[in-house]
Order: structure tokens, then sequence, then C-alpha cells
């Protein structure tokens, strides 16, 4: 069925003013658009997403798989309020078929992924201390050329030094830097790496 484009756009907008107003975290549009020309490009079968929060990043990635008539989304939130609102948006939006959620801890969800499941691309935007967690946890589940997309890594850079330590060392990897409009931040960056089996030298557990 086609997307209702008005209507999405619509239930979009509320969203994204809803973020605003009560300072819930999400990308913002300029992020949120470089997200959906990287889904774009690569046409995932199916994208994994650490931190729903009420659907923001959510519903740019299911209009581009709708848009592309292919793949689904996971995406896994810890409040269940907010995923329970985030359920109502996509519905909301059309595009709750495209979309399974998960509530719960994102290292333990993604540690019982059916095996056999391959993501195409990992949106790690939840707690920023568990970027490094969450990748160990998903790592089996990755392939040869699989992107790592991480938020976050200007604000966060610090508490989320021992992922990005890895992926800059291990993978292809690159910054891009974005100037926002948030409330609670200016200027943000995300990790775009790609993923490359075999290549991890940097064994260091967080906790060594």
């Amino acid at each position: 069925m086609p997307l209702d484009q008005v209507n999405f756009d619509s239930v979009l907008d509320l969203v994204y003013q809803e973020c605003r107003e009560q300072e819930i975290p999400m990308l913002g549009p300029e992020k949120a658009q470089f997200l959906a020309e990287l889904i774009g490009s690569i046409r995932p079968n199916l994208v994994v997403e650490c931190g729903t929060a009420i659907g923001y990043s959510g519903l740019w990635i299911a209009r581009e798989l709708k848009k592309a008539n292919k793949g689904k989304l996971i995406t896994i939130e810890l409040d269940p309020d907010r995923a329970q609102q985030a359920k109502s948006n996509f519905e909301q939006a059309g595009v709750g078929d495209l979309v399974e959620q998960r509530v719960g801890n994102a290292e333990y969800i993604l540690s019982t992924l059916d095996p056999s499941l391959t993501v195409d691309l990992i949106h790690f935007d939840n707690e920023f201390d568990n970027y490094y967690s969450c990748f160990r946890a998903v790592e089996r589940n990755l392939v040869d050329g699989s992107i790592l997309l991480a938020d976050n890594v200007g604000i966060g850079a610090d508490q989320m030094e021992d992922y990005l330590n890895l992926v800059r060392s291990d993978f292809v990897s690159r910054t891009e830097w974005f100037e926002v409009d948030l409330p609670w931040v200016k200027q943000d960056a995300m990790e775009l790496s790609t993923y490359r089996s075999g290549l991890i030298k940097n064994s260091v557990s967080p906790s060594d």
C-alpha cells in the first residue's frame, strides 16, 4: 500500500515538535536526512536501532524502507511508555507494518537476535557508554559491509571512547559533523563505519 505522504509528514512534524518541547532525545532533521540518504543508498533488508524514544528516527528509517518496498526495522527502547508512544506514532504514520519493536535492555535484546539474521545497518542512539557492549552483542549478526552508525559522537565522545577507538582503528570509519537546531545541542556528529569480519585488533574490554 503506498505511503500517504501528507499524513506521514503530519505525524513526523508532531513527533518532532513533541521531542523539542519535552526535550526527548532525537536526531533532528539534519542528522535524520543523512540517515535517510544512507538507508536509501544501501537499500537494507534489516535495520536495527538502539534507542527508539518516541519514534522520530524510526519514522525516517521506515519511510525509506517503504520507498524501497523492501526491508524492516527492529527498534529497541528501554522505556515502555516511550515505546508505546512510538508504536502509536508508527501506526498513525502508516509504517507500523515495517517496524518490529522490542522493549528492554538493548545489549540483552541484541544478544538474543536470531543468529541467522543479517543486520545490514545498526544505528546506535542509546546510552553512550553502552555502544561498545551493544556492538559486541550484535556482532554475530554482522557481515562484511554491514554499516554501523553511531549518533552523538560529538557530545558523547568521552563516554563512548571504547567504541570509537575500536571502529576507528579496525574499520573504515569517518566522523560526520552537523550544525543542528535543538534546544540541548547546536553541533554534534555521527560516526559512520563499515564492518569487516576478522579485522578487530582492539580486544580490550571496557573493564580491562
